[in-house]
């Protein structure tokens, strides 16, 4: 009699749940369009429905995403939704050549995705490196339980490197056997928020609020370092998965990769402060004003307040975000070993 009460009980919430659960509908039309980006270059990009940045993804846990693509382009496309599980729908991963054909030129296909995980992601197109063109934007998922931190309010910061040449251009060049090889290296530009780094609108605080900054990567080859001067951040997610609070200086973030943060805003509305983004590479050469390439923006707690410069110091001796040190929120036991296997590696003579 327990056992079918218990039965009743869950049956009751799952309805409950799904009655909550909603469908997240896009159309995107994805095509060619002209664009200045980055304040120097104007290149021929990927967007979708005219637009470069295009609009970012928003879905709360439990929820289905549709997205109804039509390829305006003149080769296939696919669209990836990266660190999304899939388990069950690889079929709806999107990785060309691998999980899906190409959606051919003038073709159509719906994309739904089961939004079973919360936390900060993002979609990008995952056919002939058109990501690198341009096609990607963020993916963020509510969940549906507090976070490991209260904050006040939600922010979206995301960080792309821009080439002055469209990627086929490039790959053009690299296969050329009449160019030497490897060819001279290529040195993005860094966007914030779509645009040029220095030109990005200010992050606005209120003082005594607590902010979620969802800080995300959307390049393809390079770095950024991310740092508030006067501000510390204390982690609270990596690439879609809650962490134990980790207090750092700034976050170090390779391609692909996210991190939430929470900053707790000052007390004073004063000052304003600035904030760094540092684009870099370690596989180029280090020339000054190419890699690395800084950026600079405004902590604006009041309009017209004067800014306080912050030394930010030895870039060597900040806590830096490391994703190894991080503890998992929910805390999972290991899982059990039953097998043992060693490997001794070494060079030969």
């Amino acid at each position: 009699m327990y056992r079918l009460f218990l039965g009743f009980i869950l049956v009751a919430i799952e309805l409950v749940l799904l009655g909550q659960a909603a469908r997240v509908v896009h159309d995107w039309d994805i095509g060619y369009l002209t664009v200045n980006r980055d304040g120097y270059t104007t290149r021929r990009a990927i967007g979708v429905n005219g637009q470069l940045p295009f609009s970012p993804v928003y879905a709360t846990k439990g929820d289905t995403l549709v997205i109804n693509v039509h390829n305006s382009l003149d080769l296939p496309t696919s669209i990836h939704a990266h660190g999304i599980f899939q388990k069950g729908t690889n079929y709806m991963d999107g990785a060309g050549l691998i999980t899906q054909c190409g959606i051919p030129p003038g073709e159509n296909f719906t994309y739904e995705i089961n939004a079973d995980q919360a936390g900060t992601f993002w979609i990008h197109g995952h056919y002939n490196h058109q990501n690198v063109d341009g096609l990607r934007t963020p993916l963020v998922i509510y969940d549906t339980e507090p976070a490991a931190l209260e904050y006040d309010e939600d922010m979206l910061i995301f960080l792309e490197e821009w080439y002055p040449t469209e990627f086929n251009s490039r790959m053009a060049e690299i296969l050329n056997p009449l160019v030497p090889f490897p060819p001279p290296p290529s040195f993005p530009y860094g966007l914030i928020n779509g645009i040029n780094g220095n030109n990005t609108a200010p992050i606005t605080f209120v003082p005594g609020r607590k902010y979620r900054l969802r800080v995300i990567n959307m390049s393809s080859t390079e770095w950024f370092k991310f740092s508030l001067p006067g501000h510390q951040l204390q982690i609270i997610e990596a690439d879609g998965v809650d962490s134990v609070p980790h207090t750092v200086d700034g976050l170090d973030l390779g391609p692909g990769q996210r991190y939430s943060a929470v900053v707790t805003a000052h007390d004073t509305d004063q000052y304003n402060y600035q904030f760094n983004a540092t684009l870099y590479a370690n596989f180029v050469p280090f020339i000054p004003g190419m890699n690395p390439r800084y950026y600079q923006g405004l902590i604006e707690y009041k309009t017209g307040a004067p800014v306080k410069t912050i030394a930010q110091g030895d870039d060597r001796q900040m806590e830096w975000s490391d994703d190894v040190v991080l503890k998992a929120w929910d805390r999972q036991p290991l899982m059990p070993v039953d097998k043992r296997f060693e490997w001794t590696t070494g060079t030969t003579t």
